[in-house]
């Protein structure tokens, strides 16, 4: 037994990973050897990424290339005309581009859709308007109110002729219930991401986190809504979920098809024509400029991070975030106090109660060093705030799938918009204040005197944060 324990920790140290986690996993397995034993086995190893996702990250630098050749005459103008609009903010845009992650589009019209009342009604109406194919890629689908509309519609486009190519994520959505069969037996291409069943050491740590929907080549949603009922604010449910979706139509939907389509081939073994009338030019002129973002452990950097902790160090005024799961990484957490230091309004929104004791402590351990450095916490009240949104002054808007933890920056697959618009930066900052009305704010002097087994239980839970 000693041996195996001494050929873990060697095994750690020459993975070379980021000393702060190597130190917890090492911590575990010394203080908890039968836990940290299984802990190591199903969720520390690093095959999964080495084999499977190195692998799918190749072929995909192949099709990004190829996509990124077909738009090249215009990307060098927009770049320009980005750099006209919002400054130095194209900078991140520039890194985006030179890193491969993504192309800049600009014709585009944004629909921000606040909790499943809006997003469910928008996604219905377009898929029951669909001609030609539906893509879906999902983490949660679930066999309720919702997925049941949602397998109706599609059985009925598929009665039509209509192609459906339906992905979903095999352990977030562990409700699907009888979905995939009812859809495939009316002949839609259906697959699971890394079934767990399958080979659950080499598929439990690595999911796709993704809410992708791409209708015709030209009309998509992404964000942070799953296709489950409790989105739903209809009294059905006790818990008021409150969340944040997109509907985009424009150039900025063919870098959603391109990802869907990177998704789909690696789950299916198979890929759909990289043309017509899967990839179509819009029709739609504007101004609102889009940078698809996707991440996943077969992405050389952890661009989700990058994007977000460029877009704060970006910050001329402002910055507001909101999201459900705070475990920030160090760089995160001293981009936010550095630009509260220097005198910018930094504003963060978490839920009052989380749905993870573990996570919730995790994310309290960050408050004291934030309000210390000035910035304005706030714990929203009214229910539970899953929303992953941010605002960057009044022209820059992120909405994604994407936590402010170790799992969505590194191992997860998960999409985000970034989009450098004024208009929808409003409406953003328009939502943001309107659920400020359900938050009390975090006051310093009361907070840093919370009783003492609280503040142990954070300190505690903060040693797993490289875990989590």
């Amino acid at each position: 037994m000693t041996l195996i324990f001494i050929g873990i920790v060697a095994t750690i140290l020459l993975e070379n990973r980021n000393p702060i986690k190597a130190v917890a996993y090492i911590l575990v397995l010394v203080f908890i050897p039968i836990v940290g034993l299984i802990v190591y086995y199903y969720l520390g190893r690093d095959l999964r990424k080495r084999r499977r996702f190195t692998l799918k990250g190749s072929k995909d630098e192949v099709l990004f290339t190829r996509y990124w050749q077909s738009q090249k005459a215009e990307i060098e103008k927009r770049q320009v005309n980005l750099r006209q609009l919002v400054g130095s903010k194209q900078e991140l845009s520039s890194m985006l581009l030179n890193t491969r992650q993504s192309l800049l589009t600009r014709n585009n019209q944004v629909q921000l859709l606040i909790n499943g009342d809006e997003k469910f009604p928008a996604v219905f109406a377009a898929l029951r308007a669909a001609k030609h194919h539906i893509h879906i890629e999902y983490y949660m689908v679930s066999e309720d109110t919702v997925g049941n509309e949602l397998t109706e519609i599609l059985i009925e486009k598929l009665s039509q002729g209509v192609q459906v190519r339906f992905l979903y994520d095999d352990m977030g959505s562990d409700r699907i219930g009888s979905i995939p069969k009812r859809l495939k037996e009316h002949g839609a291409l259906v697959y699971p991401f890394s079934p767990v069943l399958v080979d659950f050491y080499l598929n439990a740590n690595y999911r796709n986190h993704r809410k992708i929907i791409v209708i015709d080549g030209s009309v998509g949603f992404v964000g942070g809504i799953n296709m489950d009922d409790r989105y739903i604010n209809n009294g059905k449910h006790d818990l008021f979920w409150r969340d944040t979706h997109l509907k985009i139509e424009g150039d900025a939907v063919g870098i959603l098809q391109l990802q869907f389509l990177m998704s789909y081939r690696y789950c299916s073994k198979d890929v759909f024509p990289f043309e017509e009338p899967y990839f179509v030019k819009p029709e739609l002129t504007g101004n609102c400029f889009v940078d698809i973002v996707a991440s996943g452990p077969d992405s050389e950097w952890p661009v989700a991070m990058q994007s977000i902790l460029m877009a704060i160090n970006l910050a001329k005024r402002r910055v507001r975030i909101a999201n459900p799961y705070f475990i920030p990484t160090e760089e995160i957490l001293t981009a936010m106090q550095t630009a509260s230091l220097a005198g910018k309004e930094i504003e963060l929104m978490l839920p009052l109660k989380g749905d993870s004791y573990i996570v919730q402590h995790a994310a309290l351990s960050n408050m004291k060093p934030l309000l210390a450095a000035g910035i304005k916490v706030f714990f929203y009240t009214r229910g539970f705030i899953h929303a992953k949104t941010m605002v960057i002054d009044d022209n820059l808007a992120w909405v994604s799938s994407v936590n402010f933890d170790n799992r969505s920056f590194y191992l997860n697959c998960e999409i985000g918009a970034l989009i450098y618009d004024p208009e929808v930066a409003a409406k953003l900052n328009k939502s943001f204040e309107d659920d400020l009305l359900y938050c009390v704010p975090v006051q310093e002097t009361r907070w840093n005197k919370r009783n003492i087994m609280k503040r142990f239980m954070d300190g505690l839970c903060r040693l797993l944060t490289p875990l989590l």
